[in-house]
């Protein structure tokens, strides 16, 4: 299978270095949370980019930025497709060519398959998870190396991720999206938590250490709403 994908695997005729068990998974996330934009980092071929405008094109909503230090090798197809920009250059120097094309309200969902050393990773996710909203998706790529496949960088992505959601507690490893048993990205599912939701990791301290932050937010939201009532009936509204 990963010699397939590494060596044969096209989409539209374009060359996609992904797993299509995975990329099913894409669509489902893609289809459940509506992302505004999706950020791919790392579009080899540019398969897999033209695959996810097709999924907005479906949805009839999102648009894709393509980062990567090359796009020599990506097809006119996928360079002209109305929903696609390519930013050429280090990731993590675009980062303020990728916020000029993002819009404050918009959702993000980022997909990072670029070199898969630790340093790269860890930095890549700590660069850009800024940019995704509560209930929106990190997907980090290929931590199957050394947990599946004795290939690539080791340590690599998965001890990246061990290593950012030990230091970022807004995020958490969604296990859920590997409903397929075999996937590239063991771990990779990264969701940002909505207020008030805990990870299924926290510990106890943890856990009550949210409770009362919750409940020192209630209790300055009532206080401001009696503030305002009382504000109100001082000027007879």
């Amino acid at each position: 299978m990963q010699d397939r994908i590494l060596s044969a695997s096209t989409y539209f005729g374009v060359r996609a270095l992904k797993s299509p068990i995975d990329f099913w998974m894409y669509q489902e996330i893609i289809s459940e949370t509506r992302p505004d934009i999706v950020i791919e980092i790392g579009n080899a071929g540019g398969g897999s980019t033209l695959a996810i405008a097709h999924i907005c094109d479906c949805l009839g909503n999102g648009r894709v930025i393509g980062l990567d230090l090359s796009h020599d090798i990506v097809p006119a197809i996928v360079k002209n497709h109305p929903r696609i920009t390519l930013l050429t250059g280090e990731a993590c120097g675009l980062l303020e060519n990728v916020k000029r094309l993002i819009k404050d309200k918009d959702s993000v969902l980022i997909i990072e398959d670029s070199a898969h050393t630790f340093d790269n990773t860890l930095r890549i996710l700590r660069t850009f998870s800024q940019l995704v909203k509560p209930g929106g998706y990190f997907i980090v790529e290929d931590s199957i190396c050394h947990h599946g496949l004795e290939v690539g960088q080791n340590p690599g992505p998965y001890e990246a991720i061990e290593a950012f959601l030990e230091e970022n507690k807004q995020f958490e490893c969604d296990r859920t999206r590997e409903p397929f048993l075999i996937t590239w990205n063991p771990k990779g599912y990264l969701k940002k938590l909505r207020s008030g939701e805990v990870r299924a990791d926290a510990s106890t301290e943890e856990v009550l250490m949210l409770k009362r932050e919750n409940a020192e937010l209630k209790r300055l939201v009532a206080e401001q709403t009696r503030q305002i009532e009382l504000y109100k009936k001082s000027r007879g509204c």
